[in-house]
């Protein structure tokens, strides 16, 4: 009986333990990647300004009307947090699949393929490519970098179904 009780306690305290796990660094930093797109989706500003940085680098890398390789630099989310948070009449999904994250120390790196649609308008895909720090307030996104393209999408079937 003795035991038993023993065991049952051991057991408690793992369970106890277990429930109080932080949550990972990787969790932490997919979090956040979520939380850009909800907010996208939403079109909430204040919830998509929040996973960033105060200094942020986007760029945007792509071919032109000559398939010449080009590339978009943005050194501000003014603009993007003003596209996001003006109403618009269909919702932005920006679908995602494929998430990684790297991180050492106080520096991560995720990588995803997405595709992007304007109410259930397939518009372009492309990947993802996200760079954060870990400060005093946690993870946030300070270097963004995304593909864009019309055609060589390869889209999971669930993705597409969604927005038939």
């Amino acid at each position: 009986m003795k035991k038993k009780l023993i065991l049952l306690a051991a057991l408690g305290l793992m369970a106890i333990k277990g429930w109080s796990q932080p949550v990972s660094e990787e969790a932490a930093v997919k979090e956040l990647v979520y939380r850009l797109f909800s907010g996208m989706e939403k079109g909430d500003s204040a919830m998509v300004h929040s996973a960033f940085a105060p200094n942020v680098t986007m760029a945007t890398v792509y071919r032109d009307k000559a398939n010449t390789p080009q590339i978009k630099f943005e050194n501000s989310l003014v603009e993007f947090l003003k596209a996001v948070g003006t109403p618009h009449a269909d919702t932005w999904y920006e679908e995602i699949w494929n998430l990684s994250v790297k991180i050492d120390g106080d520096l991560a790196q995720a990588w995803c393929e997405y595709a992007f649609y304007i109410g259930n308008k397939f518009s372009h895909c492309g990947v993802d490519s996200f760079e954060f720090h870990k400060g005093k307030d946690g993870w946030k996104i300070f270097h963004l970098a995304d593909t864009r393209r019309r055609t060589g999408c390869t889209i999971p079937a669930e993705i597409e179904n969604k927005h038939k």
